[in-house]
């Protein structure tokens, strides 16, 4: 058992086991899914699981980047939401061009999509620049994106709201036709494999780890803590752009203060459920993503119970409490068990002599 508890990922897996308990005594009409049909006439899932699902795969996309940054520079991008914003307003700009509704669009879709790749991989660049090479506090340094990062998207269509009418558009944050399942999980699962691909083809998780746990050692063996650290940003500002992609595509059209509002510290707790170091070091990307899927698990029980979203942060609350308890918890563990092969190992020593 202990052995068990030790694995990072038992901590998700717990706060998921206790979330679907609970909903399983209270309500057990919350696991229903049935079919049935959008407003397009194509037969689509529904229920709290597909919402679950749908919703939280944009928050477990943002939580990979989030994870390789928080990992490489012991900190945390606060300025996400606002940059998913820039990244929607860049989407909306292209496709509609200087007409805000548009009755064609001017632009594919592709095109439209990696204009934003582009415009949020040079904003995270920008936040990375500041922490690896001006050596700012990463909460700090991402604060002055969080602070204009919406007054720059609503800059970008000149205040105005934009509104996408291709039918098209709405696939990628809704239901591809013909398939029951929301297109956000796919796109997920498309973003998790080539990060897997990643870490397995290339050394980038051996050098953000190294970087996290020991910059100064890291240079020493040869690596640049510094390019290993804009690169984590990097990667985070190509999940903006997906995620923000998303976003925009749900409602085709974009409200620049609320859209993404406060994502950026269920990222954050997200990594931290998922049982890795706020302080950087080692990580566990799957742990992460179950993390992304228990706190949407989390909101989405809470929305069920009509729980005010003004109130929803007091709830996380107790989680980020609950976290803390288990990670003292885990330690205990640890340290029990390095002490008890300590003593195995006098003991040993002893009779040896």
């Amino acid at each position: 058992m202990k052995n068990l508890l030790k694995k990072q990922i038992m901590i998700p897996i717990m706060a998921l086991i206790i979330l679907a308990l609970f909903n399983l005594i209270v309500d057990p009409s919350f696991f229903k899914i049935t079919m049935g049909y959008n407003s397009m006439g194509n037969p689509v899932l529904s229920g709290y699981l597909i919402t679950i699902l749908d919703y939280g795969s944009e928050l477990a996309i943002l939580a990979i980047g989030m994870t390789l940054v928080t990992a490489a520079s012991g900190g945390q991008d606060i300025s996400v939401g606002a940059a998913i914003a820039i990244s929607g307003s860049v989407v909306l700009r292209v496709l509609c061009g200087t007409n805000s509704r548009p009755d064609t669009l001017q632009a594919p879709i592709i095109v439209a999509f990696l204009v934003s790749c582009i415009v949020a991989m040079l904003f995270g660049a920008f936040n990375g620049v500041l922490v690896s090479y001006f050596k700012i506090q990463p909460m700090v340094a991402t604060l002055i994106l969080y602070t204009a990062g919406r007054s720059i998207a609503a800059w970008i269509n000149n205040n105005e709201l934009p509104i996408v009418n291709d039918a098209t558009f709405t696939y990628f944050g809704g239901f591809i036709p013909g398939i029951p399942i929301p297109t956000p999980f796919f796109i997920m699962i498309a973003c998790l494999i080539v990060m897997a691909l990643a870490m397995k083809f290339t050394n980038l998780k051996l050098y953000v780890q190294a970087v996290g746990i020991n910059s100064d050692s890291a240079r020493l063996n040869g690596l640049n803590p510094k390019m290993v650290k804009l690169l984590t940003f990097v990667i985070l500002g190509l999940c903006v752009a997906v995620s923000g992609f998303i976003k925009v595509s749900r409602l085709s059209t974009i409200n620049y203060s609320v859209i993404a509002k406060d994502i950026e510290m269920d990222a954050i707790l997200a990594v931290a459920l998922g049982g890795n170091s706020l302080s950087g070091g080692k990580f566990n990307l799957p742990a992460s993503i179950l993390g992304a899927y228990v706190i949407q698990f989390l909101t989405t029980t809470l929305y069920k119970f009509n729980v005010q979203s003004d109130a929803l942060p007091a709830y996380k609350a107790i989680v980020v409490i609950a976290l803390g308890v288990a990670n003292f918890v885990k330690t205990n563990i640890s340290t029990s068990n390095g002490n008890n092969s300590f003593k195995s190992s006098v003991t040993a020593a002893e009779i040896s002599e």
